[in-house]
């Protein structure tokens, strides 16, 4: 991606420097993060999948304190910054075409472990989006658990997991993240993790949204950018992931989509730059 010049949001939180959490015994963050997605993939809660990791981490040792950040580090903070502020400036002008404001979320950079509006989490929870607080978290560790465990990576599939979190954001300011979690306490845990799915490969979508119109705005895309993206959307699908831990996948189970879905919905988003195409909800379920 060429970001050079670009602004940095103002709308990031950094509590890199306040405090670290590190594995003391038994399974390491890099073990805690599988098992993580292993619960999400088998049809579990996020909350509880949380709850789980924290559970595995409690011999996790927390240092206070300053602490410098290493050459990368910062670098990796002022890239995101960059991408987030690139967020702020596609969506605040797609809101306004429809007669609305876009209020951004703030971006909390964590290392270890961090305290949100919706509970406690670790590293190992990964990326994730809070409507209690309107926050996206990361440690931008997981950008090398994408290369070293998902065998992916590049700039722009950096972009698109921050991207991803920012249209969780987009589906709550719209009233789709409500809606959608109203009607999942009704329904079966089946049907439930079909609506998971749904706002997971909106949120694809939305990421792919971002992407055409951040190039349209700031001629941000290189060669090969888009690709990157649709790399790691195939290897963090349920399908791949399932087959790769077990051997075998359990459709039922399905929560964030298949990697065939969420390529196809990232690419669709980056086809159209259209919001008014990412529509997951009316189609059938088989045809997403």
């Amino acid at each position: 991606m060429q970001l050079d010049g670009r602004r940095q949001s103002s709308n990031v939180v950094d509590r890199r420097g306040v405090s670290r959490g590190a594995a003391v015994g038994g399974l390491g963050i890099g073990g805690a993060i599988i098992v993580g997605l292993i619960s999400l993939l088998l049809g579990g809660d996020p909350g509880d999948a949380i709850q789980t990791i924290n559970s595995m981490m409690q011999g996790t040792e927390v240092v206070g304190g300053a602490e410098n950040l290493s050459q990368e580090e910062q670098e990796l903070g002022v890239f995101a910054s960059q991408i987030l502020a690139g967020t702020e400036d596609v969506w605040t002008e797609i809101f306004s075409q429809y007669g609305k404001t876009y209020v951004p979320p703030k971006l909390v950079l964590f290392k270890g472990q961090v305290q949100s509006g919706c509970g406690g989490a670790t590293a190992s929870s990964g990326p994730f989006y809070c409507s209690a607080d309107q926050c996206v978290y990361i440690d931008l560790s997981f950008f090398t658990t994408m290369k070293q465990q998902f065998g992916a990576g590049g700039d722009f599939a950096y972009a698109y997991v921050i991207a991803h979190e920012v249209g969780h954001h987009v589906q709550y300011l719209l009233g789709t993240l409500q809606q959608a979690h109203q009607q999942m306490a009704r329904v079966s845990k089946t049907e439930s993790n079909q609506i998971s799915v749904r706002l997971e490969l909106q949120a694809d979508f939305y990421a792919g949204v971002w992407a055409y119109n951040d190039n349209k705005m700031f001629g941000s895309l290189e060669p090969g950018d888009l690709d990157e993206g649709l790399a790691i959307a195939a290897r963090i699908g349920d399908d791949y992931l399932q087959q790769k831990n077990y051997g075998r996948t359990a459709p039922e189970t399905f929560n964030h989509g298949t990697s065939a879905q969420r390529s196809r919905w990232l690419k669709k988003g980056f086809s159209t730059g259209d919001i008014r195409q990412g529509d997951t909800f009316s189609p059938a379920y088989n045809s997403l």
